[in-house]
């Protein structure tokens, strides 16, 4: 929960900046928006999760 929690203040940092830097417009930011909602609903969700799990446990031990 603390995993998902983070990275989604993250990818929304990240894309707040974005599109203050007006580097992504507002409609390709609405397509990532709604990529990622529908891909949440799919089953590639688990390995999604799986992999960034690995990833940030990873991470410490660079």
């Amino acid at each position: 929960m603390a995993v998902t929690v983070s990275l989604v203040l993250l990818f929304g940092l990240v894309l707040f900046f974005l599109l203050r830097s007006k580097t992504l417009g507002y409609g390709s930011a609405f397509i990532a928006v709604m990529f990622g909602f529908f891909l949440a609903s799919t089953g590639a969700s688990g390995p999604i999760n799986n992999l960034a799990t690995a990833v940030i446990e990873a991470i410490p031990n660079l």
